[in-house]
């Protein structure tokens, strides 16, 4: 199998992961959000732990960069704390379509942060992705409903998140430690919500499914980062929006939701946005914007 096929493998299998895992966030909304995150970080330790190094399992924590990786790690706890809000309270279609407009985001910070040149063509991409986002959002201005704020906190954590990513593998430091702490972190986060209450004793199936969502989580994660690796991102970046065509079949048929004309019509413009973006850093030869990583 060519590096390429089994990339494209990796990738196929990452979105279908991801997919999952945002049905089974939804499925579960009887449960604390804390409980959410630290049954996600929990499980996907597990994932992470096969990939350290033999040499590395009594030191794979060390590192010199442990502000780089809290900070990643914060934004990125931020960031899929939000997009768990939205997957409950809104429908699933709008919430993954809104996430799409993380690479605009990325291209805004990558202004402030990294001190980058954004020209025409970009700028072009980053209009048209906000006004899908204003399309998507439409109900939540009309009924003054706060949740659709969600997936742009997301979207702004993201953002923060690749950036800090890129300096982080500018120092050298390996994607299972960079997942690691993540995942550690937000764990933390999620415990540290069981005094305020709200947690709830999982039943056998609940646990069972509380349990898949890290693990989902994790290897979509993983399985992300590999696919770009060993295949051209050309190739893979656009099996990426069949995340979308899952959220719509699994909306309709286990959550009985029916995308607006303005949803379709929003997520239309945010892939347009998104591939304008993707074609143009592919042109200046720079880093990749992974979609989600949480």
């Amino acid at each position: 199998m060519s590096k390429n096929i089994l990339g494209l493998f990796y990738m196929l299998i990452s979105v279908t992961f991801f997919s999952l895992m945002d049905v089974l966030v939804k499925v579960t909304g009887e449960y604390a959000l804390g409980e959410i995150l630290f049954f996600r970080s929990l499980f996907g330790l597990i994932p992470i732990f096969f990939l350290i190094p033999k040499n590395r399992l009594k030191n794979f924590y060390k590192t010199q960069k442990i502000s780089l990786h809290f900070y990643r790690s914060l934004f990125g706890t931020i960031a899929m704390a939000s997009i768990f809000i939205a997957l409950r309270n809104l429908e699933l279609a709008e919430t993954v379509a809104m996430t799409f407009a993380g690479p605009i985001f990325v291209t805004l910070f990558s202004i402030f942060f990294l001190s980058e040149k954004v020209r025409l063509t970009r700028w072009s991409a980053v209009i048209i992705g906000f006004v899908g986002v204003i399309f998507i959002s439409r109900p939540g201005f009309e009924t003054a409903n706060i949740f659709y704020i969600f997936p742009i906190i997301f979207c702004l954590g993201f953002a923060a998140v690749c950036i800090l990513i890129r300096k982080l593998t500018l120092y050298g430091e390996s994607v299972w430690l960079i997942a690691f702490y993540f995942t550690l972190v937000s764990g933390l986060v999620g415990l540290a919500t069981f005094p305020f209450g709200g947690w709830l004793i999982p039943t056998k199936i609940d646990f069972i499914l509380l349990a898949l969502i890290g693990i989902f989580g994790s290897v979509a994660n993983l399985l992300l980062t590999q696919s770009y690796k060993l295949a051209e991102v050309s190739l893979t970046t656009p099996l990426k929006y069949l995340a979308l065509i899952y959220a719509i079949a699994f909306g309709f048929f286990i959550f009985q939701e029916i995308p607006s004309f303005y949803t379709i019509l929003g997520a239309g413009l945010i892939v347009v946005s998104s591939l304008i973006i993707f074609t143009r850093e592919r042109q200046l030869k720079k880093a990749v914007i992974m979609p989600r990583q949480q």
